[in-house]
């Protein structure tokens, strides 16, 4: 804590709340964060919202024979965070990293991606590098305990956030960490969590990501309804058409969007037999 504090005075900043400014004070979070990195020392990282450096500091002596990409997208910090950190291996990149390709950053290298997250774009976060061509071999971020429970939840109590990590990854929460880790205190409790990213041969569904989110989106898209009722509404197909293919999938056209497992939306969208093309059309 001491260090946070000292190094805001030195600086004379203030916590942006608008930018979801918590630094991360305790240091036995930060060593946890870096140990399930398992970084090797000549990897690629990309770090995401450095802020004052405490978590990029061990970054960037776990990997002394390779490389740290920093993206801060406060201009401030990113200036001090040069000053603080001037060392050939790492790269300082003041930018909004949602509108930065993940591959340019890495310099169309192999990459790990290690972030404590703005609670604010964890998902944008988690979509733009999980949906990119040249994903990471492994993210482990901070966020709110709540989502992480979200990314690691399977049927009976699937969501969409989950479906969306697990068909990249493997995710898995390694620990949790209370709102004293932090300065200032958020209101809400933390975790980290771990996803190993599948090669894209080794997905769990070989099927194309826009034709399985559209299915997904629409069968979640109204909650309370049954699976017939909400995709055939969501896709704007006959209901008879969406019955049929439960039936041809083997499931309960009476189930609901939750209860079903990521294998079993593969299955439904085969049985459904449609692609963009066929979305597009669709009335």
């Amino acid at each position: 804590m001491s260090e946070t504090t000292d190094l805001l005075r030195e600086y004379g900043l203030h916590p942006c709340k608008s930018l979801g400014q918590n630094f991360l004070t305790d240091e036995r979070v930060v060593d946890r964060i870096v140990a399930a990195a398992e970084l090797a020392p000549d990897d690629t990282v990309i770090e995401i919202g450095p802020g004052l450096g405490v978590l990029t500091r061990r970054l960037l002596a776990a990997v002394p024979a390779g490389r740290l990409v920093a993206v801060e997208l406060d201009r401030e910090l990113a200036a001090r965070l040069r000053d603080r950190l001037n060392q050939p291996q790492i790269e300082v990149v003041e930018a909004d990293v949602l509108k930065t390709d993940p591959a340019t950053l890495a310099h169309g290298l192999p990459y790990k991606l290690v972030a404590n997250l703005p609670y604010y774009i964890t998902s944008a976060v988690l979509r733009h590098f999980l949906e990119a061509n040249q994903p990471p071999s492994h993210l482990v971020v901070m966020v709110q305990q709540e989502v992480a429970q979200r990314m690691v939840a399977v049927a009976p109590d699937g969501n969409l956030l989950g479906l969306s990590v697990q068909f990249y990854g493997q995710p898995q929460i390694v620990f949790s960490v209370p709102p004293s880790a932090f300065y200032p205190s958020p209101k809400v409790h933390s975790a980290v969590v771990r996803v190993a990213v599948y090669p894209q041969a080794e997905r769990p569904l070989q099927v194309a990501a826009e034709d399985f989110f559209r299915l997904v989106r629409a069968g979640f898209g109204q909650k309370r309804k049954t699976l017939a009722n909400s995709v055939s509404s969501g896709l704007g197909l006959a209901k008879p058409l969406v019955i049929a293919a439960l039936a041809a999938a083997e499931l309960n056209p009476n189930a609901r969007a939750e209860e079903l497992t990521l294998a079993q939306w593969g299955l439904l969208l085969a049985a459904l037999g449609l692609s963009c093309s066929d979305y597009a059309r669709s009335p």
